[in-house]
């Protein structure tokens, strides 16, 4: 019996070893805490940093290294190779007490890598990851992914799959209790009714037939925003389709955005026209207006038990509404046009929040200032609320600087309420789109369905990112607004045609777009 149990416990600790042989390098002490985050204890050109492990394919190691060039200290992990690469750098960590932690990283990379990413995995449940963004302006961005931790382990995990010449950069490693989120990941569907009067269909991404508000909410999208004009020429985005429209997302489950215009057309930084019944109106008149026209929509939506749960006192503000009474160069009768608004919306429904919208989410002077003037002429809010989009409003960094920054210093959580990009520069109608040539893209960013799909997963990776969870989400523009005749721009012109149908999230065959997948972040 002892000779057995002596030739059983060798086989045991050979197999053992065999096993141990074949796995990747760990580290050498288990830790409850990562470290050397910051990757300062070694210098350059060290393969596996202190407290690091490297997994690579094929003895393909070197292609993780540390470097000079930190984000806040001296030196960075880098991944490069000037062959195609796979390569993680990680921690495994363990005697954690279990619940949700989060994994936060500043990043930079040079884009059209097959894969690079920040994750937590062998954490108990999915491996939760946050792809790195391009970043051709060289400025740090700050990613976050979270998981909840079962069974008192977890992996930290920065990993690329590149091609030759393929880079990234990865410093100030965190890893803290709690998780982080979006509660908006939303569409505007203000033109969805017009376009299926006009003979829109829309299908699932497998070619089936199905309701556009449908197809989206099983995507993943849980907000549906709603444009109001006063007396438009078409009689469209009016209250008559908001609450309709809005009976179709609450049915769904999904909350609802209004957005007042205070026009009969669009409202935006060079454009803040009265409505026609307004336009003799001085400023006390139209402070009324404002308040009655707002009151009565939401009102109307409570009512048919579909009530607001955010609204907007006015779209893309920066020069002002209501011109020229409400105009920025007047900001005492601004704010009390935009008081009245709010106003309003408290006293059709106390839950729901209030929002001031402005374009340009990537000018941190003119939101700063915009903002200061709001506060202290002591206009009511809840939410910021910006436009992004990346090929107007610059590169992710400065996007991420606003929302940071504005975040913090006013302490309102934040909402980008517009963004989208093309999957396409090819046009569906006669119309040239907004977005109709290469040297108009982002960079990083090709116009094709994965470009898509990878400008709004970064998009709402910063805005996940925006510290004390007060990034709230993102709204899509127009994600069903394809090319329909009839359906024009212009409420004034039939025949006026659609500038924005490559950039929605039904391609010209119908079927959703992978971009709308990313409705289901987390």
């Amino acid at each position: 019996m002892h000779h057995y149990a002596t030739l059983r416990a060798a086989a045991v600790l050979a197999l053992t070893a065999l096993m141990l042989a074949a796995l990747p390098m760990t580290s050498a002490q288990a830790a409850t805490a990562p470290v050397n985050t910051g990757f300062e204890s070694d210098g350059t050109g060290t393969a596996t940093p202190t407290g690091w492990s490297t997994y690579s394919a094929a003895g393909q190691s070197s292609a993780s290294f540390t470097e000079a060039g930190g984000h806040s200290g001296s030196y960075r992990l880098s991944h490069w190779s000037a062959s195609a690469y796979k390569v993680e750098t990680y921690q495994a960590l363990t005697g954690l007490t279990d619940g949700s932690y989060t994994l936060s990283a500043r990043v930079r990379s040079g884009g059209a890598q097959n894969a690079t990413y920040i994750a937590l995995r062998n954490c108990g449940g999915t491996e939760q990851r946050t792809d790195l963004p391009p970043t051709p302006d060289g400025r740090w961005i700050r990613l976050v992914t979270s998981v909840k931790v079962t069974g008192g382990k977890c992996t930290v995990s920065l990993n690329s799959d590149a091609g030759a010449g393929g880079w990234a950069n990865f410093d100030d490693i965190a890893f803290t209790r709690g998780a982080t989120g979006l509660t908006v990941k939303g569409g505007d569907l203000s033109t969805l009714a017009k376009n299926e009067a006009y003979g829109a269909t829309y299908r699932y991404a497998n070619g089936s037939t199905g309701d556009a508000v449908t197809i989206l909410r099983s995507a993943g999208m849980n907000y549906v925003r709603l444009k109001v004009w006063v007396n438009p020429a078409d009689g469209y985005n009016t209250k008559k389709q908001v609450l309709a429209t809005a009976a179709r997302a609450k049915a769904q489950g999904m909350k609802l955005l209004v957005d007042f215009h205070y026009s009969d057309s669009w409202a935006d930084p060079g454009k803040q026209i009265k409505p026609a019944a307004w336009a003799s109106h001085g400023y006390e008149a139209l402070k009324k207006d404002v308040y009655d026209h707002t009151y009565d929509v939401l009102s109307a939506l409570k009512a048919q038990g579909t009530t607001a749960d955010m609204v907007q006192i006015g779209n893309e503000l920066n020069s002002g509404m209501l011109l020229p009474e409400g105009s920025t160069s007047q900001w005492p009768q601004l704010a009390g046009l935009l008081t009245s608004g709010a106003q309003a919306a408290k006293a059709a429904s106390s839950t729901t929040r209030v929002a001031l919208h402005l374009a340009e989410g990537g000018d941190n002077a003119g939101t700063r200032w915009w903002f200061d003037q709001a506060v202290t002429h002591k206009v009511p809010f809840d939410v910021i609320a910006l436009s992004y989009y990346s090929y107007w409003h610059g590169p992710l960094s400065g996007l991420q600087a606003n929302l940071d920054d504005v975040s913090g210093r006013y302490g309102k959580p934040v909402l980008v309420a517009e963004t989208a990009y093309a999957h396409t520069l090819a046009n569906a109608d006669s119309l040239e789109n907004n977005v109709a040539r290469s040297d108009q893209l982002a960079a990083g960013y090709p116009a094709t369905a994965a470009g898509q799909a990878a400008n709004l997963r970064d998009v709402l990776n910063v805005v996940e990112a925006v510290p004390g969870g007060r990034g709230l989400g993102v709204v899509y523009w127009e994600p069903a607004w394809t090319a329909v005749t009839g359906s024009g721009w212009d409420p004034a012109d039939p025949s006026s045609g659609n500038a924005w149908e490559n950039q929605a999230l039904f391609g010209y065959d119908g079927r959703a777009l992978v971009a709308a997948s990313w409705f289901a972040h987390r």
